[in-house]
């Protein structure tokens, strides 16, 4: 597959999941289950096709298994993007080092706490996760559609690149933040002024 229609998948992925998460239980975990899916085959070395094709059945899985314990969706989301987000903060970190172990702690550690945040404060929480989860995913895949210029936003070196990086997801994912708060903020239970209704 073409790296630069992987990439233009990835970022329209990573979007909807930063701009539009929110908005719907359904996208979020489909969006949530490929952006897992892709980062971790990716920073396990995949091919293309490969790490797509994963973030598919991710996102299929995901929702499958949503269906099954919707009662426990928001938990299972913020599971889901919580990995994201584990995957995406190990790359920034860690660029290229490829110790497993610690990414596996990291991806862990991240998704479990991402989990109970989501189970405890709903939409706050999910808002949140999903705009740095999408944050992520699309600077992962702007990596990919432009290795030469953009490559580092997917694995930084260390220093100025790591720096960068990790500014431009904070960017990105308030702009999401902002976004969503506008865009749903009826569902959020938000009034001017009033942060998200916890439940």
């Amino acid at each position: 597959m073409d790296p630069v229609v992987a990439g233009l998948v990835i970022v329209a992925v990573g979007l909807l999941l930063c701009f539009l998460g929110v908005g719907s239980v359904h996208l979020a975990v489909i969006a949530s289950g490929f952006g897992l899916g892709w980062m971790l085959g990716d920073l396990f070395g995949a091919s293309q096709t490969t790490a797509l094709l994963v973030g598919v059945l991710g996102g299929l899985v995901a929702w499958i298994a949503v269906a099954f314990v919707f009662k426990l969706a928001s938990f299972f989301i913020g599971i889901v993007t919580g990995a994201v987000i584990g995957a995406k903060l190990y790359g920034t970190v860690s660029g290229d080092s490829g110790n497993w172990v610690l990414a596996a702690i990291i991806v862990v550690a991240v998704a479990a706490a991402c989990g109970f945040l989501a189970d405890k404060y709903r939409r706050r929480a999910l808002l949140w996760l999903t705009t740095i989860g999408g944050a992520g995913i699309v600077l992962g895949g702007l990596g990919r559609v432009s290795p030469d210029t953009l490559g580092f936003l997917r694995d930084p070196s260390p220093g100025w690149e790591q720096v960068v990086s990790f500014l431009a997801w904070a960017a990105l994912a308030l702009a999401g933040w902002l976004v969503q708060r506008r865009l749903f903020a009826k569902r959020l239970g938000i009034t001017r002024g009033e942060e998200p209704a916890t439940r």
